[in-house]
């Protein structure tokens, strides 16, 4: 599924401002973000974006801004602030590929009909998936017979999949090379491919090798006798990504790798609470609930609560009680006793 702010410009009329989410905020305040802004919730979308991040970029202490909307709630659209202070954490990535290598058309237009149908299944209300297989398929039928036509797309040109995702100069291609090539059928043989995809430059590429590479981890899990190995480590990274995008498709999967028995949760985990813990608590706050779930799921894995216990503080709209508990200090050692 393709999942996405949608551009600014992409309003067919200029909505309101509704619930406004940060992340990234260390020693500003959202109060402070808000007055440089002049944003209000329930005061029209401003009507530039880049001049929103000019803005933000402008403040002290800030290295890089990213402003997302999100259309719409009724008249409302979602709004979400990200700010990478100084001597944050970093997510960084190659530079653009400077080599040649392109896809066929066939590739190209088969994958903008199905992003077509996609569209239209959201319309409808019939947008649910199967992971199970390693590979989306859609519950929509016009999308599902497009899905199977990549096994066999993927099947004739891996090489050429390959080859775009390190040296193809258009980022549309790439992107579209990282979701086909999740459908190989061997899938042990693509998962490096997907995580050089997880560090590309365009973010379109790191969400679609992000979502090939979870539904590989629920076949995974589902089939434990193929030894599937993913290292979570770049999905960890990116949870510090100025790009709202990189943080929930991330969070996403990392809700996968991170089942209770999951083979690696473990280990995942500590790496979590080791490199993004603090970004996680950011999202975990969100106002908008079903981007804040994902996050405090994780953020409640790190502190050993379970997911029974979890989904109960949830319903109960207790946050605080996980994240207190994960980020409370380390009990100090006794040395010398």
């Amino acid at each position: 599924m393709i999942l996405a702010p949608l551009a600014w410009s992409a309003f067919a009329q200029v909505p309101l401002t509704g619930d406004i989410n940060f992340y990234g905020l260390r020693k500003l305040t959202p109060e402070k973000v808000l007055e440089t802004l002049d944003l209000k919730p329930g005061a029209p979308l401003p009507p530039s974006r880049g001049d929103m991040e000019e803005k933000l970029e402008l403040m002290p202490g800030v290295a890089a801004a990213r402003v997302e909307a999100v259309c719409c709630e009724g008249k409302t659209a979602t709004v979400f602030i990200g700010i990478e202070e100084r001597g944050a954490p970093h997510f960084g990535t190659r530079p653009e590929p400077a080599g040649t290598a392109t896809l066929p058309e066939a590739i190209m237009a088969t994958y903008r009909e199905y992003v077509g149908a996609v569209e239209r299944a959201a319309q409808y209300g019939n947008s649910s998936e199967d992971l199970s297989a390693g590979e989306s398929h859609m519950a929509y039928p016009a999308a599902r017979k497009i899905q199977e036509e990549f096994t066999s797309l993927a099947v004739e040109n891996l090489a050429i999949l390959r080859d775009v995702l390190r040296n193809g100069p258009e980022p549309e291609e790439r992107a579209v090379a990282a979701a086909v090539i999740g459908y190989a059928p061997k899938k042990d043989q693509i998962v490096k491919d997907l995580q050089f995809a997880m560090q590309d430059a365009e973010p379109a590429v790191r969400a679609n090798a992000v979502r090939s590479m979870m539904a590989i981890a629920v076949l995974a899990q589902k089939r434990p006798e193929l030894n599937l190995k993913i290292e979570p480590t770049w999905m960890v990274e990116m949870l510090n990504s100025i790009v709202l995008g990189d943080r929930q498709q991330a969070a996403l999967a990392l809700v996968t790798l991170t089942e209770p028995g999951a083979s690696g949760a473990t280990t995942t985990l500590d790496l979590i609470r080791e490199r993004a813990l603090p970004a996680l608590v950011d999202m975990a706050r969100w106002k908008t609930l079903r981007y804040a779930l994902p996050a405090f799921l994780l953020v409640g894995r790190t502190a050993g609560i379970s997911d029974t216990d979890l989904q109960a503080q949830w319903q109960k709209g207790d946050r605080d009680t996980a994240i207190n508990e994960a980020t409370k200090p380390a009990p100090k050692s006794r040395t010398g006793k």
